[in-house]
């Protein structure tokens, strides 16, 4: 989020996207304060001890009110309701840290990790009604073979994210 963020102040989004709001489900995330330091809107609908119902209700009136042309998921880890995915149909992007072929959910890099990987990818793709399942809209390889630890997998991949996704981002609205 925060590499995002900063390629629209300066640099390759810079006069392409207009991040209207940052959002959160949770009142600490440590994006909201960066994003508010960088002169960002931030916005906290909390999820926790609420029905999935009623968070769902809550965060569709406030995106029908804002009305956002594109959402961008970077760090929000909560499952998208089918009925606000209906709203956006391929207008929420995500990234995931592995090809989303192979390795849905949580953890992509432990599943790196653990399965020995020489290689994993880091996936942008459109939202849809399952999980990591949606149209890719690109991917790079991340080459593991000289990580050691998981840290060191997850520094790796995270440089690789910081870059693909604004570069993505570029491209996609530059069109």
């Amino acid at each position: 989020m925060e590499a995002i963020l900063r390629n629209t102040i300066s640099g390759k989004l810079e006069s392409l996207v207009e991040i209207t709001h940052v959002f959160s489900n949770k009142e600490d995330a440590p994006g909201l304060e960066t994003a508010e330091k960088l002169g960002f809107t931030t916005k906290v609908i909390i999820s926790k001890c609420k029905k999935r119902d009623q968070y769902n209700f809550e965060l569709k009136e406030w995106l029908e009110k804002i009305e956002p042309d594109y959402i961008i998921l970077a760090g929000y880890m909560l499952i998208i309701s089918s009925e606000i995915i209906s709203l956006f149909p391929e207008r929420i992007i995500n990234i995931h840290p592995a090809d989303t072929r192979q390795h849905q959910g949580l953890h992509g890099y432990e599943w790196a990790w653990r399965n020995k990987l020489s290689e994993t990818m880091i996936t942008i793709h459109y939202v849809d009604k399952g999980l990591d399942t949606g149209k890719i809209i690109a991917q790079k390889v991340v080459d593991l073979r000289n990580t050691k630890t998981l840290d060191n997998i997850e520094i790796t991949g995270l440089k690789v994210e910081h870059e693909l996704y604004s570069d993505v981002l570029a491209e996609l609205f530059s069109k």
